[in-house]
């Protein structure tokens, strides 16, 4: 898995697929590349900057310990998610990458 970064390459991804879960949504693209590549967005929305860092590192580890397939991924987090404990956010991840395929 490596990081998806760029304005362009953030850009086809939101004009891709699009499932939303209760505390983050996840879109999707296909990509050549045959790796996942991940982008995780936390708004001001979600609270201060401590707050949105440890979004920010829950959704990071959740990625990084799930199987992901061979597609470009942005991840967006709700407000919610802030309040949510890590294995709801864990749950609610793993649910949403399930339906992508």
């Amino acid at each position: 898995m490596t990081r998806l970064q760029g304005k362009l390459s953030f850009g086809r991804v939101r004009q891709g697929c699009s499932v939303r879960g209760r505390l983050v949504s996840l879109r999707w693209v296909e990509n050549e590349l045959g790796a996942a590549r991940v982008g995780i967005i936390v708004s001001r929305r979600v609270g201060q900057a401590v707050v949105r860092n440890r979004v920010r590192r829950r959704l990071r580890e959740i990625v990084r310990q799930v199987p992901l397939p061979p597609r470009d991924l942005l991840l967006i987090a709700s407000p919610a998610a802030a309040e949510a404990d890590f294995w709801i956010l864990w749950k609610d991840v793993r649910q949403l990458l399930g339906q992508v395929g």
